[in-house]
């Protein structure tokens, strides 16, 4: 576009970057908003392209992603599995009249003999539903499925984004199994890995959220560098905000932390507390997330006493999220690894000072130690209780690494530009598979189906 044209805005039938809008499908095995990175980024993405001028098409399955309001090019696509570890019946047995296909039947034998079904279900049955609808998309981007439901003829070029390879998790689970029973259970549910890794090797075009993720995805999952892009996300900045009206807690700490997934490290920030608080014993923990009942964490906050200091939320709103950082005079990621680290960059995007591990990529969205956050190796529950307490008895720091801190997020971690590297890499996949697609030959007829369709019919 010219210069004028440029400054009065992008034509209606132009996308933001001069080009023609894009058709979407943006699929997503798990959509919850409000547990896990990956609705998360289905969320804010998908707002965010539509912001652009695109249209998205959400495809998702239970639990269903939850969209912004009032993006008349945005919509949700609803692709039910049999949802066998829905609330309150996890691990349930369906009745006789939910089973509708042979998926189905694949889905319950796979969870009745400790499996995971869903990458590979919702992949098969995503198949399906593109392969109906053959024409209605420019691309199809998948948000981690890797199943093999997703290889071949999907009617659009696939774009694949591999948040870390969950290979790291199986491992770290392994590790912190106490019986060989455990370790059954561990290798049983993660088998779909296998799975992703072969299905991975096989893609034209992943994006992923880090450097660091980048380089486990060639390591564990030997897909090619040359085919993986790095497009960092980020925290929605105008939500996640200061707001000096809101009164601090002395002593409050917040994370956000599942507590049965060892690769969080919740159970050393419970150790570190017991160990700040003989020198600020009003320090407490607020974690967002679901309190265990059992377990390691459970464990230490009966060991060490710590049941009125340390409190779980769950299912809280967005904007009672940020409240609750924003009262907090430390945020913390404990964390043994992340790919990314969305509540690192949306607690510096409201101006709390971070405490952070130094695994996995956090420290590329937290910055250097000292500067824009305190850096603590995993695991090291000494050197997170000296970080905590320092931090919990400056205020000059705290206040200096607060602004830091979200300085960083607002040059480098925003959806806005997670959105427009995203749509660069669209339109490269698509551009790759023009001239593969005018060179192709019909060679089949409605009558006879292709040899992929007939394998897993």
């Amino acid at each position: 576009m010219t210069a004028e044209a440029s400054q009065a805005g992008p034509r209606r039938d132009l996308a933001a970057d001069g080009s023609r809008p894009l058709r979407i499908a943006l699929l997503t095995y798990k959509g919850n908003p409000f547990c896990g990175g990956q609705g998360v980024y289905v969320r804010h993405l998908s707002r965010e392209l539509t912001r652009l001028g695109h249209q998205v098409e959400v495809i998702g399955s239970q639990p269903y992603p939850v969209l912004d309001e009032g993006y008349g090019n945005l919509s949700l696509t609803e692709l039910p599995s049999l949802d066998l570890y829905r609330q309150p019946d996890p691990f349930r047995t369906p009745k006789r009249e939910e089973y509708r296909d042979w998926i189905d039947a694949l889905e319950v034998g796979t969870m009745w003999t400790g499996g995971f079904p869903e990458p590979l279900t919702f992949s098969l049955r995503a198949r399906r539903h593109l392969r109906a609808r053959r024409g209605d998309f420019d691309v199809v981007h998948d948000n981690q499925t890797l199943g093999y439901g997703l290889l071949g003829d999907l009617g659009a070029p696939l774009v694949t984004t591999i948040h870390h390879p969950i290979t790291v998790d199986r491992r770290l689970e392994l590790d912190a199994a106490e019986t060989w029973q455990r370790r059954h259970s561990v290798r049983r549910w993660y088998a779909f890995t296998r799975m992703q890794k072969r299905v991975a090797r096989r893609l034209p075009s992943v994006l992923t959220v880090s450097g660091t993720s980048r380089q486990e995805i060639v390591d564990h999952l030997g897909v090619r560098r040359d085919r993986i892009h790095v497009v960092h996300i980020g925290a929605d900045t105008g939500l996640f905000s200061p707001d000096a009206s809101v009164a601090q807690v002395p002593g409050r700490i917040v994370t956000t932390s599942s507590a049965d997934v060892p690769l969080k490290g919740l159970v050393f920030l419970v150790e570190a507390l017991a160990k700040v608080r003989t020198e600020h014993p009003e320090a407490h923990l607020v974690v967002v997330g679901k309190r265990p009942t059992e377990g390691p964490v459970a464990q230490v906050v009966e060991r060490y006493g710590l049941q009125g200091a340390v409190e779980f939320v769950k299912g809280i709103s967005d904007e009672e999220l940020v409240r609750l950082v924003r009262s907090a005079q430390v945020a913390c990621v404990p964390s043994l690894y992340e790919g990314f680290s969305l509540p690192a960059a949306e607690a510096m995007a409201t101006g709390t000072p971070l405490v952070a591990t130094t695994g996995g990529a956090i420290p590329e969205v937290a910055g250097r130690d000292g500067e824009t956050c305190l850096a603590v190796p995993p695991g090291d529950t000494g050197a997170l209780a000296a970080a905590l307490s320092r931090l919990l008895g400056d205020p000059a720091l705290r206040l200096r690494l607060g602004a830091a801190g979200r300085e960083r997020v607002l040059r480098r971690f925003t959806w806005a530009r997670a959105a427009e590297g995203t749509v660069a890499h669209y339109r490269e996949a698509i551009a790759r598979s023009a001239p593969r697609a005018a060179a192709a030959p019909v060679l089949q007829t409605d009558a006879t189906p292709d040899r992929e369709s007939r394998a897993t019919c």
